[in-house]
């Protein structure tokens, strides 16, 4: 007999690594979602910049169906039709000429560093093997990835981090200059920090980077789990900032929710992963790959791409009224659809509570650490439903500075 599940069910039988909202989603459709109990949410988090083409699309529901009528899983011992397909797309459309394909974002990120030490191994010697990341940042949750990652507090308690990692600041070009050396094997970096509290990079900050990987031989790794595939208004933010890494990142929106992720590098690159070097289970599955083609279908548009950029400036700007009438807001920063909201001083590292009275509202947002309203909204979000939420938000931040006044 199946018993009644609520949010006390979750205590009973899920590992405490979250702390889920009491509210349980049933349906989803676009950019509306409801509870089992039929209440009604705007969502501008997009399951975490996730679900760029909206909940339940029906091309996507479509590419899904037709796929599971075939074939599901068929293991790395053969190739399939819709993982080439995909894989021609994503090399028609960037820099690209290899791409490697996992399910996580964190898996891509781990074959992206794994590359590029194995590429300076085999180029420079076992000495050539630093990583230098950024403060804030993050990669992903294997001991790899997340002690990369530029916030100790994701890595703290799993014992002695693997070696060869320095973090410097973010946006800040001297210490960059000062620290990338010929020791360095690979430099990886958010073109917009998206845990960290969504800052986007500064233009000349990136070609700084670009310039001194260059010099000193080593690789640039472009982590954009987060802002690609549409969300920064263009497929990939490199784009926007014309700069080319030499290896990127790619997961969360291609698959609009089915896990899909890929890393994307050149033949020259890609070469030093010969057979056996490395892999995943499902890296390439087929219904992965059939919805992430369609997502690149539907997505690869200049007048989307054209589109984001304008709700990015109706959707910053009701946040500056909402915290000018407030008080509540210090910056509104972001790049396209991923828009960040920082708490003025009076309301510092109270993000959350803002977030909890918004679902009260009927509406969903995103921290971006304890200080940010984070913003990432399917990017087909029709602009009375953008409105409609940030009206549910200004609801709730008037109970929250009222009760906080």
């Amino acid at each position: 007999m199946t018993r009644h599940i609520s949010r006390k069910t979750f205590d009973e039988v899920m590992a405490p690594v979250y702390a889920p909202s009491s509210i349980i989603p049933h349906k989803a459709r676009a950019s509306r979602i409801w509870d089992i109990e039929g209440r009604e949410y705007i969502d501008l988090g997009g399951g975490i910049a996730v679900t760029a083409l909206g909940h339940s699309h029906p091309e996507l529901l479509r590419a899904l169906h037709t796929q599971a009528d075939q074939v599901w899983h068929l293991s790395n011992y053969f190739t399939n039709g819709p993982v080439l397909r995909l894989a021609q797309k994503l090399v028609d459309a960037t820099f690209a000429e290899r791409v490697f394909f996992a399910s996580s974002g964190t898996e891509a990120n781990e074959a992206a560093l794994k590359l590029a030490r194995r590429v300076a191994h085999d180029r420079f010697g076992a000495d050539k093997y630093e990583i230098i990341s950024f403060n804030q940042s993050f990669h992903g949750r294997t001991l790899l990835t997340v002690s990369v990652g530029g916030q100790p507090k994701y890595a703290q308690g799993f014992g002695p981090p693997p070696g060869g990692i320095t973090h410097i600041p973010y946006n800040d070009i001297e210490a960059a200059q000062r620290t990338i050396s010929k020791r360095a094997c690979a430099v990886i970096v958010e073109p917009v920090q998206g845990e960290g509290g969504v800052i986007p990079a500064r233009r000349e900050f990136l070609h700084a980077l670009r310039a001194a990987c260059t010099q000193h031989n080593a690789l640039l790794i472009f982590d954009e789990v987060q802002t690609g595939v549409g969300r920064c208004g263009a497929l990939y933010a490199y784009m926007e900032y014309g700069v080319t890494p030499d290896i990127l990142t790619s997961a969360k929106a291609l698959g609009n929710g089915f896990p899909v992720s890929a890393m994307l590098t050149t033949a020259e690159i890609a070469q030093h992963f010969p057979v056996g070097a490395h892999g995943s289970t499902y890296g390439g599955n087929p219904l992965g790959a059939a919805v992430a083609e369609k997502v690149i279908d539907l997505v690869n548009d200049p007048t989307l791409f054209a589109d984001v950029k304008r709700k990015h400036a109706r959707l910053a700007e009701g946040l500056r009224q909402m915290g000018a009438r407030y008080r509540l807001f210090k910056e509104v920063r972001g790049m396209g659809l991923l828009v960040g909201a920082q708490m003025a001083e009076a309301f510092k590292n109270r993000a959350q509570e803002l977030i909890a009275l918004g679902i009260q509202h009927g509406v969903f947002a995103l921290t971006a650490g304890p200080d940010t309203v984070r913003f990432a909204p399917s990017l087909l979000i029709s602009d009375a439903d953008m409105d409609e939420g940030l009206a549910r938000l200004e609801a709730a931040a008037a109970t929250f500075t009222h009760t906080n006044a």
